[in-house]
């Protein structure tokens, strides 16, 4: 008999709520979290046990010390926001998970990653953490001259050598915190080499990695993205959820679509509407194909996608739409070399129709 488990995780404890076939309550109790504490629990309730977890950090790690000892976890997304007028406790938001979970009624299964992936999924997240910090301590370097009224261009004051003509500008108070700021810039320029050489050593293992490498557009850090974020193409049904994975998907949207003829209702003759991208989307994905557009116009000039770029401006889209289809269409070679185990081939993307 199925016994269905919801979890309310924690940092210091996790309350586990059980539920029966028919939806009756059998205990709930609240221990701490620790793997052997909730792995002893969970093998004193008889099988078959179903667990559901809330997507959060300890999921991933949940779900790995779990799933060998029950018949399936489930962990659960949180896009949509909670309504905060509502009462909310650990033990209803447990027994909430149970049901969702015994009714099928889990919104948003969050894919589960094979463990062979573990290390260059790190690999790759340490490398954009450390990027993020990067990007960060320029800005606020760049603000520090910009407080003085200040203009700098290019990448002076990054750079050893030539940062301290401009550093002398500075009057003495913001001149230390500048210097002490490029010393920091400094330190994560070097943690950045370093995390790029462990995404490169992580990324060998893969040939998936290596391939799409050809893709325009992309190079290591980009294909080691896509393999270690998107795991794998058989998770997506077509390339337009791929897309909407990306956040490259367009949202269209009718209002009264229904109107009444001669005593009955017929469609209504309205045009779908677009709302731009959709906001569900994985942000690194779409960073990493909206990049690879980005040097692909700017860096290769008889490319065919730079000159269907140039096409599409000359006949009075938006840069900023022809860039979005460009990165669209790199996307679309990307999955089909993904799916087919292929190296990039621009005349076979040429030929195949893809999807509005």
């Amino acid at each position: 008999m199925d016994r269905f488990i919801g979890i309310d995780v924690h940092k210091d404890s996790c309350t586990v709520a059980v539920m029966g076939p028919s939806g009756k309550r059998i205990r709930c109790e609240v221990v701490e979290t620790n793997g052997a504490a909730l792995v002893e629990l969970i093998r004193l309730i008889p099988k078959e046990r179903r667990v559901c977890i809330e997507e959060s950090g300890q999921s991933a790690w949940l779900r790995e010390i779990l799933q060998a000892h029950v018949s399936e976890v489930v962990v659960e997304g949180t896009t949509e926001k909670k309504d905060r007028s509502q009462q909310k406790n650990d033990e209803k938001d447990a027994w909430g998970l149970a049901e969702r979970l015994r009714t099928g009624t889990v919104k948003n299964r969050v894919f589960g990653a094979p463990r062979e992936l573990s290390e260059l999924r790190d690999a790759v997240r340490c490398y954009g953490i450390v990027v993020e910090d990067l990007v960060r301590t320029k800005n606020r370097l760049q603000a520090v001259y910009r407080s003085r009224g200040i203009s700098v261009e290019g990448d002076e004051i990054y750079q050893k050598g030539k940062r301290e003509e401009q550093l002398a500008k500075l009057p003495e108070g913001r001149r230390i915190l500048a210097e002490l700021l490029t010393r920091e810039l400094d330190a994560q320029e070097e943690l950045k080499t370093e995390a790029e050489e462990r995404v490169e050593a992580k990324a060998q293992v893969h040939p998936a990695v290596a391939r799409l490498m050809t893709a325009p557009g992309f190079g290591l850090i980009r294909a080691a993205q896509v393999v270690a974020i998107g795991i794998t193409p058989q998770r997506f049904r077509s390339l337009r959820q791929f897309w909407s994975y990306c956040g490259l998907a367009v949202v269209m949207r009718t209002s009264s679509d229904w109107v009444r003829q001669d005593g009955r209702w017929i469609r209504s003759d309205n045009v779908s509407r677009t709302r731009g991208l959709t906001r569900k989307r994985q942000p690194t994905l779409k960073a990493a194909f909206k990049g690879a557009a980005t040097v692909v116009v700017s860096r290769t000039k008889e490319h065919p996608l730079t000159r269907k770029y140039h096409q599409l401006c000359d006949a009075g889209t938006k840069p900023s739409l022809a860039m979005l289809t460009i990165a669209r269409k790199i996307a679309a070679a990307v999955f089909a070399m993904w799916r087919n185990e292929e190296a990039y081939d621009p005349g076979h993307q040429a030929s195949r129709p893809q999807p509005t």
